[in-house]
C-alpha cells in the first residue's frame, strides 16, 4: 500500500518556531456503558470545557471504521503514519520502550505473565497484575533454568507490571510466529507453531520455548506461564523530523509508549506518570523542541479494568492539570486518546476517539463541552487519525500551498 498522503504532507512541510503539543489521554474514547454516559460526558471538566468553546472538536478513525487498535497502531495514526502502511509488531514497540538495541539478527515479543488453571486454562491474562519486583523474579528463574535453542541467544527483559519482553538472537530467525495470546480467559493458550505458522523454524524454537517456561512456573501461584504476542522485526521507516520538518520529543512513564515514539526517532526526555507531572514536563519540553508527545496512561488502564468511576477520575486529575501545559502556551494543543476503552467492554474498541485541538485560524469554538457528543458535531468532523498531526502543521503555518 502507498504512502501517498504521507509523502505529500512531507513534500509540503516547513520550518517555523511554532510549538505543538499532542496530549495523548491513551484510552479515552468511550460508549455509552450501558446507559450510564460516556466518562468524559460524566467527567466535571471545567478547564477542558472552557477550552473546547474556543477549540476545534471532533472524532478520529485510528485505523479505519470498525476496526479495533491496538495501542501501537493507534499512536502510529496520531504521529502521521498510516497504520495500514507502516506496520509493526508490539514486541518491537515494548523491546524500543525497555531501551533495547535491536539488531537485524532479533526477533522481538511482548509477553504478558498470566495465570493457569489445573486444566491449562487461562484466568487471569495479567496474572493479577504483578508488581514489577515480582516480574523480575519470575524472570530470573526462567533465565536461570530455561535452555536456549542451539545457536539463538534469549534476553528476558521486565517492561512493567504483568508486561516483559522476549528477544531472541540468532541468524535466519524469522517472524512468522503466531501469538499466543488468545486475548480471552477459560481458554488454553495457543500454539505459536499453529497453521499458518507451522513452517516456520523460529515458531518452532518459541514452542519449545514456552513448553520450557511452563514446567519451570508450574509452582508459581499467580505468574505460572506467559502469553507472547507481536513477534516481529525491527522496521527501517522514515524518522518523525524527517518526515514532518517537526524537532519531536517524548513524554512518556510507560514503556511501550516510549517504544513507539522512539521508533519514529522521538527522543524520551522525561518519564511521568501522574497527570501534573505530564503537564508540567510537557511544558518544560517546548523549550527545546517543536513538538512534544505527552502521554497519560490511566484512562486506558482503568477502562481495562472495567472502572468507569476511576476512569473518570483519572480525566479529572487531566482537567485539573492543563492549565499548566496550557501557562506555556503552545500554538498548537491537540487532546485526544490513540484508542477508546470502555469500562463496559473492559478492552480496546473500534469507536471513534474524540479530539480538541486549540489553535489560530479556527472557524471559532465548537462547543461547551469536551465529550463524545460534542465532538460529533464538531468543525473537525471524523477524520483518520493520520490526519490530526498535518492537520495541527497547517494551523501552525508549518505547510506549504500545494500546486501554482
Amino acid at each position: 500500500m502507498e504512502d501517498t498522503y504521507g509523502k505529500l504532507i512531507s513534500s509540503l512541510a516547513k520550518t517555523n518556531d511554532k510549538r505543538i503539543v499532542l496530549l495523548v489521554m491513551d484510552g479515552l474514547g468511550d460508549c455509552d456503558n450501558a446507559g450510564k454516559g460516556t466518562a468524559l460526558w460524566q467527567a466535571k471538566t471545567p478547564n477542558f470545557d472552557a477550552l473546547a468553546a474556543r477549540s476545534a472538536l471532533g472524532l478520529l478513525t485510528p485505523v479505519a471504521t470498525g476496526v479495533t487498535p491496538g495501542s501501537g497502531p493507534g499512536h502510529l495514526g496520531l504521529f502521521g503514519y498510516d497504520p495500514l502502511v507502516f506496520q509493526v509488531g508490539r514486541g518491537v514497540l515494548s523491546a524500543l520502550g525497555v531501551e533495547f538495541a535491536l539488531t537485524k539478527r532479533d526477533v522481538a515479543a511482548r509477553l504478558n505473565f498470566c495465570t493457569l488453571d489445573a486444566a491449562g486454562n487461562i484466568t487471569d491474562r495479567r496474572a493479577g497484575r504483578i508488581p514489577d519486583s515480582e516480574n523480575r523474579r519470575v524472570l530470573a528463574l526462567i533465565r536461570q533454568k530455561l535452555s536456549p535453542p542451539p545457536g539463538v541467544e534469549l534476553f528476558w527483559e521486565t517492561e512493567a507490571e504483568h508486561r516483559a519482553v522476549l528477544v531472541l538472537r540468532g541468524d535466519g530467525l524469522d517472524d512468522n510466529i503466531g501469538d499466543t495470546d488468545p486475548q480471552a480467559v477459560g481458554v488454553p493458550p495457543l500454539r505459536p507453531d499453529r497453521p499458518p505458522h507451522d513452517a516456520s523454524r523460529t515458531a518452532l524454537m518459541v514452542a519449545d520455548i514456552l513448553d520450557q517456561v511452563k514446567g519451570i512456573l508450574a509452582s508459581e501461584k499467580k505468574a505460572n506461564m506467559i502469553l507472547g504476542r507481536g513477534f516481529a522485526k525491527a522496521p527501517d521507516w522514515p524518522s518523525f523530523e524527517e518526515r514532518f520538518q517537526l524537532k519531536p520529543a517524548a513524554v512518556a512513564g510507560y514503556p511501550m509508549y516510549r517504544g513507539v515514539a522512539r521508533l519514529v526517532g522521538m527522543p524520551v526526555v522525561s518519564q511521568p506518570t501522574t497527570a501534573a507531572d505530564v503537564c508540567a514536563e510537557a511544558a518544560k519540553a517546548m523549550k527545546d523542541h517543536t513538538f512534544v508527545f505527552a502521554h497519560f496512561k490511566y484512562t486506558d488502564k482503568t477502562g481495562e479494568d472495567g472502572d468507569l468511576p476511576a476512569k473518570i477520575q483519572r480525566i479529572e486529575e487531566m482537567d485539573a492539570a492543563i492549565p499548566a501545559l496550557l501557562k506555556a502556551k503552545p500554538d498548537v494543543l491537540i487532546v485526544t486518546g490513540d484508542h477508546s476503552t470502555p469500562p463496559s467492554m473492559k478492552s480496546h474498541s473500534w469507536h471513534p476517539v474524540p479530539v480538541l485541538m486549540h489553535a489560530p485560524h479556527l472557524r471559532g469554538g465548537d462547543g461547551k463541552r469536551f465529550d463524545e457528543v460534542s465532538c460529533r458535531a464538531g468543525q473537525i468532523g471524523t477524520i483518520p487519525s493520520k490526519e490530526i498531526i498535518p492537520l495541527a502543521m497547517a494551523h501552525a503555518d508549518k505547510l506549504e500551498k500545494f500546486g501554482a
